[in-house]
């Protein structure tokens, strides 16, 4: 079976309707849901929007606080949705778990 249709087999495999699924290879999730792609989607928009709009004359310490710290505190954002409303993440290393 291809591969590609042996993941959206996977994704569709979603009784409880988890956003998130566990990732097929290493630890974390992928999304599964429009909801979860929505949740990616926003995360990417924004972190480019923050990247974009940094001066090229800031400092180290205005880079920290307009570009760091904002994209660090969305990805703990980003951690505990995935928790919420993710399955359980564990190590996978492909479809035999």
């Amino acid at each position: 079976m291809n591969i590609i249709k042996k993941h959206i087999e996977y994704l569709k495999d979603n009784p409880k309707g988890y956003w998130f699924k566990r990732k097929i290879y290493g630890w974390g999730w992928t999304p599964a849901t429009k909801q979860g792609w929505l949740v990616t989607l926003i995360f990417v928009i924004v972190t480019i929007t923050l990247a974009v709009n940094v001066n090229e004359s800031a400092t180290g310490k205005d880079i920290i606080f307009s570009l760091f710290l904002p994209i660090v505190l969305m990805l703990i954002i980003m951690i505990c949705i995935g928790y919420i409303k993710g399955e359980k993440p564990k190590w996978q290393w492909g479809f035999l778990n």
